[in-house]
């Protein structure tokens, strides 16, 4: 394929809880994040879902790596956007705990 040598690919990806979105992007080597993120709204546009994802201000990361939109990425790389958190997972993690402990040290009528 002519002209491929110049030119790198990428995936990428957001997700909410009901459904995973993935565009592929084939741009110049010396591309930037924010250019792949640039191809990949400009191929999403026309769906009502497209509106709703924060392309400019969520943040990003690279196989979970976190990343600036100036950063240029690497052929095959998986551009992933972010959403953000009601809550910190670990912090869940930690209330669910001290329930269980509390309800395990509770005394079981007879």
């Amino acid at each position: 394929m002519p002209g491929a040598a110049d030119r790198k690919r990428c995936v990428v990806v957001y997700a909410t809880r009901e459904r995973q979105y993935l565009w592929s992007v084939e741009l110049p080597l010396a591309a930037s994040i924010a250019q792949a993120l640039e191809a990949a709204r400009a191929a999403c546009t026309g769906t009502a879902a497209c509106a709703a994802i924060p392309w400019d201000s969520a943040p990003l990361g690279i196989f979970g790596e976190p990343r600036r939109r100036t950063d240029e990425f690497a052929d095959g790389d998986r551009i992933e956007l972010y959403r953000p958190l009601h809550r910190d997972p670990r912090e869940r993690r930690r209330e669910r705990v001290r329930r269980e402990r509390s309800a395990a040290h509770r005394p079981t009528a007879k």
